[in-house]
């Protein structure tokens, strides 16, 4: 049955992590007396406000403790302004990892001295680097924290700070707000930094439509002295004759810019030069030279890519260029290029969980991985096999079925956000048991599927992309029946990443599982039937090692699940959709402590052993999608660990109905089943009884990754 939710967590888990008792005590804590007088309504602003500065604070702090390991290993201590200029540089020349670690020291350095000037340009500095990376919510983070410190010379740190700003609500399209950031960034800058202040403004006016001002602002600028403040107010007077209808004469200005090195960079500024190149080449009306220079254009992305090795900076660099693919996947479809959009959309999507899949599977670190070629892909699959991908531009979908045979595009007349719509009313629709659900999943499978007329009978890997992460695709119904049924079916973050986990090999069955760990009831409430479900599904297996109620630790888990084979873990868990690698699975208490394994924990295990993990909790496979197509949460986290398959859910789960299903599942695993087979038989399991056929019941499990997993008999 579903329990009635406990403070903190529902069932097997919680939805939002802001909902929390404890995190909303805290923050009435953080208020203090303000709290007290508040009115109602301003109450919940007070406390939203105090939670925001709780997170600020906490980012802060840890790195401030990532600071200070590096500052004790330092053989020679510099001034922490020295640090500082470092950041600058570094992350000038797009070496952020670096950047990041000197500000950190800076940031050491200034907390323990009590500095409020340094403590001031430590935070512009961080944000000034997460910005760069495209890694927003900290930008904005470290921009307020830094707003919030006096300097010595306040130019030097207001200036920087609100253009960080306009650059992050240009980024969220709200040009109103970045007029108004960058207009205090003019106001408020040096006369070294005025400049880039000023073009910044011009594009902001630009996305605004008003070119007028903007050619205004952009003549009462003066010559920079750098190049790279010359590059940049050079494109933003190409953009500016984009805008004015004058393409060709952009196009002229574009392809200097893309032919005019700028010292200390690693391409960068060829990459939005070449964009410019094919924005223009398609304002000209000229879409083979467009697609050739958006093409060009990627080829120096993933040259840009390639310098960094560390996956947050990866992700983010995806957050501006996002649209070029777009742009050149769009491109190759309106010329009936099948192959070549696939091979874009591709090479779009979850770059840097390619390149960690593709690290374990060498047996070396992250490494720069090209996707996979559809020709190479075709090869790859079994004759009965099935690619389903699609990509979700903002006036069409686009899908792919691609087999043995050949890869069929369809164009499907639904835009991004009318996808958005329908994906979060269907998910809304099945989460709240609604009635209508069932015959809802009929007709959304009338414009996702039955266009692609997909065989029945045979497997089915789906490659979703923006909105479709959340669709539960085993709900959708087809010829009178869900696809559960009448297809095994599975998903993966792309093409690539699914034929690369998919050549792992059988699995031999080595058991490692936890049920019911014992935790306060004033954080969660108990689970017998996830204790009985471990009992049952590990007596199919020799020798399993099982742990429940106070031994079900999370230093266990740390220890022993890296030489297991099978891992299932029946816990609560909690989501965390603001930050999704601080999700949660609660483990047992250990001395009165409330103990749990986060997502980005995860990351730093070695599990490329591991061939199946099973998080028998709610929520366990939701996350965030970034630009990028890069999905955060616990998915992302134990792929990149090394794990070849994992089965997770996408909304809280009914403790008894789950038991059923993962009884199911292992049964049939064991019997030598492939894990797509094994997991359509739980599915169905739960569906036969028609107390608990809605698809609330046994439809949140998905499996990622290699469907084609065997366990050894």
């Amino acid at each position: 049955m579903t329990r009635a939710p406990t403070p903190g967590y529902s069932d097997r888990r919680t939805r939002r992590r802001i909902a929390a008792l404890p995190c909303l005590l805290l923050a009435w804590a953080a208020l203090g007396a303000h709290a007290q007088v508040a009115a109602p309504a301003d109450d919940l602003t007070a406390v939203a406000r105090a939670l925001s500065r709780m997170q600020d604070t906490d980012t802060a702090l840890s790195l401030s403790a990532d600071g200070a390991a590096l500052y004790a290993a330092e053989p020679v201590k510099l001034d922490g302004y020295a640090y500082c200029s470092q950041s600058v540089a570094l992350a000038d020349k797009g070496e952020f990892r670096a950047s990041v670690q000197a500000a950190s020291k800076a940031l050491h350095v200034a907390l323990e001295t009590g500095n409020e000037d340094l403590l001031a340009k430590s935070y512009r500095d961080l944000a000034i680097v997460f910005n760069y990376a495209g890694q927003s919510e900290r930008a904005e983070q470290f921009a307020q924290l830094a707003l919030g410190r006096q300097a010595s010379d306040p130019a030097q740190v207001r200036g920087p700070v609100y253009k960080v700003i306009g650059d992050l609500r240009m980024r969220q399209r709200r040009p109103a707000e970045a007029v108004t950031a960058y207009e205090q960034a003019v106001a408020a800058s040096s006369p070294r930094y005025l400049p880039l202040a000023r073009a910044s403004l011009v594009n902001a006016l630009l996305l605004a439509g008003d070119t007028a001002r903007a050619q205004t602002e952009l003549d009462a600028l003066a010559e920079p002295e750098t190049p790279a403040l010359r590059f940049q107010l050079d494109r933003t007077r190409a953009r500016l004759l984009l805008a004015q209808g004058r393409p060709a004469d952009a196009l002229a200005l574009y392809r200097t810019l893309a032919d005019t090195p700028v010292p200390g960079d690693e391409g960068n500024y060829r990459m939005w030069a070449l964009t410019g190149i094919a924005e223009s080449q398609s304002a000209l009306g000229d879409a083979q030279a467009a697609g050739r220079a958006y093409e060009q254009a990627i080829a120096a992305f993933d040259d840009v890519r390639a310098h960094f090795r560390s996956d947050e900076f990866k992700m983010g660099l995806f957050s501006d260029f996002q649209d070029v693919f777009d742009h050149a996947v769009a491109l190759r479809a309106d010329a009936g290029d099948a192959e070549g959009a696939f091979d874009i959309s591709e090479r779009s999507r979850a770059r840097a969980l390619l390149d960690a899949v593709a690290g374990h599977a060498r047996g070396a670190g992250g490494i720069a991985a090209p996707p996979l070629p559809v020709a190479q892909l075709r090869g790859q699959l079994k004759p009965d096999e099935h690619l389903v991908a699609y990509h979700a531009l903002p006036d069409r979908l686009l899908a792919w079925v691609v087999s043995r045979d050949g890869a069929r595009m369809t164009v499907l007349k639904l835009g991004r956000s009318d996808l958005e719509r329908l994906v979060a009313a269907w998910r809304d629709a099945i989460i709240n048991q609604h009635p209508g659900a069932v015959n809802a999943g009929a007709s959304v499978a009338r414009l996702l599927l039955e266009p692609l007329q997909l065989p029945a009978g045979q497997p089915l890997v789906f490659v979703p992309h923006g909105p479709l992460h959340y669709l539960p695709f085993q709900a959708l119904r087809m010829d009178d029946e869900y696809l559960v049924q009448r297809n095994p079916l599975s998903v993966a973050p792309s093409a690539s990443i699914a034929l690369r986990l998919a050549g792992r090999g059988s699995a031999p069955p080595r058991m490692l599982a936890f049920g019911n760990p014992l935790v306060s009831p004033a954080v969660a409430s108990p689970l017998p039937h996830a204790e009985q479900e471990v009992r049952t599904i590990t007596a199919l297996f020799p020798r399993p090692e099982t742990y429940f109620l106070q031994d079900a630790t999370r230093e266990r888990f740390v220890a022993q699940a890296p030489k297991a084979r099978l891992v299932h873990v029946a816990s609560h868990a909690r989501v965390d959709l603001a930050d999704p690698m601080r999700s949660e699975i609660l483990f047992a208490d250990v001395d009165g402590r409330t103990h749990f394994l986060e997502a980005r924990d995860v990351i730093g295990l070695d599990l490329h052993d591991v061939a199946l993990v099973t998080l028998s909790a709610c929520e366990s496979g939701l996350g965030k999608v970034e630009n990028g197509d890069e999905a955060l949460g616990f998915t992302r986290a134990f792929l990149s660990s090394g794990v070849s398959t994992l089965v997770a859910s996408l909304w809280p789960v009914p403790d008894r109905e789950t038991e059923k299903l993962m009884q199911a599942l292992y049964g049939r695993l064991r019997e030598g089943v492939p894990a797509q087979q094994a997991l359509q038989a739980g599915q169905q399991a739960v569906i036969a009884d028609a107390a608990t056929s809605h698809p609330f019941y046994w439809a949140a499990f998905s499996l990622v990754g290699d469907w084609r997993l065997t366990v050894e008999k």
